[in-house]
């Protein structure tokens, strides 16, 4: 099993890269989790201690039981990913089966700054995109699928995402092996990246 961390700010166009990876690759041989699902279980808290955290800080990650799922799948073993739910700030409860597969892809923002994580992947990418990009693409998702209004998504961009993407995200670039561009279609990186999957394989 190759294993593929694919990292990059909020709005990089994470999951457009792993979208391409996926269309060059044989189906039903790759799967995807996400770190979002991983988000740490706050059933405990009330809603409005919920919406206070910082989902942008590496302590909001349940990394232990991602990498123990990681380790699971390795070993050939299904696993039952948690589902979260971004309007409630939480796990639903539901969780939903995962079969080991040939290529296993982890994306997500914070997934570089965990050192047990980085030694599980075998392949690192960045995927990096313009901060202004990036803003606008947080600006669009968050108000059409996450229910968030502008002021919202702005303060929180302002007093949140900018530090920890500059604190935390940013200086992952140095543990990637691949820092893909990603402002427009990148066909010779995604190439390159289909290729080295081809040769591990």
């Amino acid at each position: 099993m190759l294993i593929i961390g694919i990292a990059g700010g909020t709005g990089c166009g994470k999951t457009t890269v792993v979208n391409q990876i996926l269309n060059e690759l044989p189906e039903g041989e790759v799967g995807v989790i996400s770190q979002d699902s991983y988000y740490k279980d706050t059933t405990h808290l009330p809603f409005e201690e919920r919406e206070k955290i910082n989902f942008d800080h590496p302590r909001s990650i349940d990394f232990e039981l991602l990498e123990t799922h990681l380790k699971a799948l390795r070993n050939n073993s299904p696993i039952y990913q948690p589902v979260y739910s971004f309007v409630k700030h939480n796990r639903t409860g539901d969780t939903i089966l995962t079969h080991p597969r040939k290529v296993m892809i982890v994306e997500g923002i914070l997934i570089l700054t965990n050192p047990e994580l980085r030694k599980i992947f075998d392949i690192k990418i960045f995927v990096h995109a313009d901060t202004d990009e990036r803003l606008i693409r947080r600006l669009k998702r968050d108000i059409s699928e996450r229910g968030r209004d502008l002021n919202e998504v702005l303060t929180r961009y302002k007093t949140t995402l900018k530090p920890m993407h500059d604190q935390f995200i940013e200086p992952m670039k140095e543990y990637a092996d691949i820092i893909i561009p990603n402002n427009k279609y990148n066909t010779v990186a995604i190439d390159i990246v289909k290729t080295i999957i081809n040769n591990r394989l």
